[in-house]
């Protein structure tokens, strides 16, 4: 499985990342294993969070949940979905953009009120959390978390509508950003995007049951067949008398991530009808036919750059090599234990192999560069092992904008290609050449012309005003 290297060794390797992941599940049948469907559809979203893993179910006698920090695997055991019984469940991983990493930060969230018991689990960026926050405080709105979710939360429970659904939708009409909303009532599954659709989110059915979740590889690990995306501003409840959808705001230019394409998506997830593994490898074989490089071989960085990688060698018609090896037993929260060997600390992740790279003029291919240190130390690497030249490609743009959205880059001085031109970066990274894809390049390789997407890491574009 492709996984960003980047994402798995916090505080290692240098890369964006992106929020969470939450799944919804509506089966008629209490008797169902709600539960473990729940635990296996966040192992496959697992990539999209590592810091806390949560699962909510509403049973008989209510809400039961278990939430905790660390990986899916860490935090279920098999006692404890056993005996979690119900018909509803949310799921939630969750990198954190907003909120810090501690225990109350983790989802789904659960609050109670007047209207009644409430679940929510929330993938994207409020970017007015902070406004919206402190006008409920002074309403008397009291926090326990520093989540975007509680926020949702509270504006729910101060609705003047009586009934939850109604209330959250007076809610959401308030929020400002990107955001793909599960949620759940004592009876009720409910589902909401923001008007531009920033972030997926995906309905689907195995047998009598629906499926919310964040990618399509979630159905197939349960066996559940995709039915369709949910739309920009639509809202959707699903309960005993089947599916009713309407859109709560009017919908606006679609503006989805392009990272998720890039980086985030898993690849054997389909976005849009499109398959992301292949459009990575798209974007591998559009740098190429850009790119005025003359190499040996191709290497891709393990595993974020291997589909590019594949592209790029198929169209340049250069041999494809893996010539880096990656450690896969390093955990997410591997530290160096000394300050006099932290620059071996990528070694301990990757490391090249001399008898491939030895005297050759490489290639090295990534999904992208937003601070340089890993790739710096790669390229280091590689000359170590023998190579004679190191040519950069980076199958997306030059990230020199933050992200207000839901990656974690929203500060430009966390951007090399903020403060540096691509010759200060191919020279602090100690590349012989670096070469980007262009962003029409990385259009025409996710089928930019069946929906428009959010390009303003590359280009400043902003669909919203902060």
């Amino acid at each position: 499985m492709e996984l960003s290297h980047k994402r798995q060794t916090k505080g290692i390797m240098d890369g964006p990342a992106e929020e969470c992941g939450v799944i919804g599940i509506y089966s008629p049948d209490c008797d169902a294993d709600i539960a473990s469907l729940s635990y296996l559809a966040l192992y496959a979203l697992q990539h999209r969070g590592q810091q806390s893993a949560g699962i909510c179910v509403s049973g008989e006698d209510g809400f039961e949940s278990q939430r905790g920090l660390g990986l899916v695997t860490d935090v279920f055991e098999k006692e404890d979905l056993a005996e979690m019984s119900g018909n509803l469940a949310l799921g939630h991983v969750r990198y954190s953009t907003t909120g810090s990493e501690k225990m109350i930060n983790a989802q789904p969230l659960l609050t109670s009120s007047i209207k009644g018991d409430l679940a929510l689990a929330l993938n994207g960026n409020i970017i007015n959390h902070s406004e919206l926050r402190s006008n409920l405080e002074e309403r008397g709105a009291i926090f326990h978390s520093d989540l975007d979710t509680e926020v949702i939360a509270h504006l729910t429970a101060h609705s003047f509508s009586d009934d939850p659904v109604e209330a959250l939708v007076e809610s959401l009409h308030k929020l400002k950003g990107a955001f793909s909303l599960v949620a759940m009532t004592e009876n009720r599954l409910v589902a909401a995007r923001d008007s531009r659709g920033f972030r997926p989110l995906i309905l689907g059915k195995r047998e009598d049951t629906y499926i919310l979740a964040s990618e399509t590889c979630a159905f197939d690990i349960l066996e559940a067949e995709k039915l369709r995306e949910i739309e920009p501003g639509e809202l959707i409840v699903i309960d005993g008398s089947g599916i009713q959808s309407r859109f709560y705001r009017e919908q606006c230019q679609s503006s989805f991530c392009s990272f998720e394409f890039i980086y985030f998506a898993r690849p054997d997830s389909i976005i849009g009808g499109q398959n992301v593994r292949l459009a990575r490898k798209k974007m591998g074989w559009n740098l190429s036919q850009e790119a005025e490089i003359d190499g040996d071989i191709v290497v891709p960085v393990p595993s974020s750059g291997i589909s590019a990688g594949l592209g790029f060698s198929e169209e340049s018609g250069l041999p494809y090599k893996q010539g880096i090896l990656q450690n896969k037993y390093i955990g997410r929260s591997f530290v160096m234990p000394t300050e006099n060997i932290r620059d071996l600390q990528v070694r301990a992740k990757l490391n090249p192999i001399s008898s491939i790279i030895n005297d050759s003029r490489v290639i090295l291919i990534d999904d992208s560069i937003v601070r340089g240190t890993t790739s710096r130390q790669i390229i280091k690497m590689l000359r170590s092992a023998g190579a004679r030249e190191v040519h950069m490609g980076v199958s997306s743009p030059a990230v020199a904008y933050p992200c207000y959205y839901g990656m974690d880059t929203s500060r430009r001085q966390q951007l090399i290609a903020a403060e540096k031109s691509r010759e200060e970066i191919r020279e602090h990274i100690g590349a012989d050449s670096l070469t980007y894809l262009s962003r029409k390049g990385l259009l025409a390789a996710i089928n930019a012309a069946d929906r428009d997407y959010c390009t303003a890491c590359f280009d400043g574009e902003y669909p919203l005003a902060r």
